[in-house]
């Protein structure tokens, strides 16, 4: 074989190894694996993606208030409420029935209370104001590790006058809300409202700023084996009022409560409070000395 010859079996041998070398190139990409840095799932959602799906509002961690306003989330509950209050020889008696209902984020409530009151002079009852509300998150902050969970909300209140001799005036209460869980069992629930009141009773026009504060401890039934229990959860709660158009000073009830959650019942989960309230200022004194909060709660 000549060396022309010899060089033109090389350039052929060369070609063919280049064309095995693509060609197995090109049979591996379809199993070729791509380095892709791992990404955190997108949990936000809502109106300009506010709100978080690992909030736990709306999961039964906060507890129900006694004399504070609820702000949590309530998908079906049924609630019956007596507040008993004394101020020497003065006794306010209130009972009161309540059911909320979910839509979504959306919470609407109804509240139906009767109240007794006696005194010296006599006893003054009837049906109170028959309260129609809603709230609704409207932000919320979990912490990467969900050590920190937070909801901010808003609501509103409509009191409707019975025309009772308890009941004369109506009553509108624009609120916001903040809901705060920090670890598995510490909560803080806090509330404002802006009370208005229209009509022909003797308080009609008085602007008052309400606020409350319920902080509540977690025990779950592993660490409380009480046979029948799910939770029991020590309660305190702050309940303020300043009148804002009338020279009067703030009024400021504490209330120490046990909240205790059952077991379900089919669907059907109780939920028992009781709560001792107490005047925190001289304003309040003159009106509350003590009482008792007594709660029945049904969610289903």
């Amino acid at each position: 074989m000549n060396l022309r010859s010899r060089t033109a079996l090389r350039f052929l041998a060369a070609l063919a190894v280049l064309c095995a070398t693509a060609s197995l190139h090109a049979g591996d990409g379809s199993a070729s694996t791509t380095v892709t840095t791992p990404t955190t799932p997108d949990t936000r959602y809502g109106l300009f993606g506010w709100l978080d799906h690992r909030s736990s509002y709306g999961q039964g961690v906060y507890p129900e208030p006694f004399l504070v306003d609820d702000s949590d989330l309530e998908t079906n509950e049924f609630r019956l409420d007596w507040y008993h209050a004394k101020a020497g020889p003065a006794r306010t008696d209130i009972g009161t029935a309540e059911i909320e209902h979910g839509f979504g984020q959306l919470t609407l409530e109804l509240e139906v209370p009767y109240e007794r009151d006696t005194s010296p002079d006599g006893i003054s009852q009837g049906m109170s104001n028959i309260d129609v509300g809603a709230r609704y998150p409207i932000y919320q902050y979990v912490s990467p590790g969900g050590f920190f969970d937070t909801t901010f909300g808003v609501a509103a209140e409509v009191g409707i006058p019975t025309h009772s001799s308890v009941s004369k005036n109506t009553e509108v209460v624009p609120k916001i809300f903040n809901d705060l869980r920090i670890g598995s069992r510490i909560t803080l629930q806090s509330i404002f409202g802006y009370s208005m009141l229209y009509g022909p009773g003797d308080d009609s026009g008085l602007r008052t700023f309400e606020y409350g504060f319920v902080f509540g401890f977690t025990f779950q039934h592993k660490d409380i084996p009480i046979p029948g229990v799910d939770q029991i959860i020590p309660v305190f709660e702050l309940s303020g009022e300043k009148q804002l158009n009338h020279d009067v000073e703030s009024s400021l009830i504490g209330n120490a409560a046990l909240r205790v959650n059952l077991k379900a019942i089919g669907r059907i989960q109780p939920r028992l409070g009781v709560g001792y309230f107490f005047p925190l200022n001289q304003t309040t004194r003159q009106d509350v000395h003590q009482g008792i909060f007594t709660s029945l709660v049904f969610e289903f």
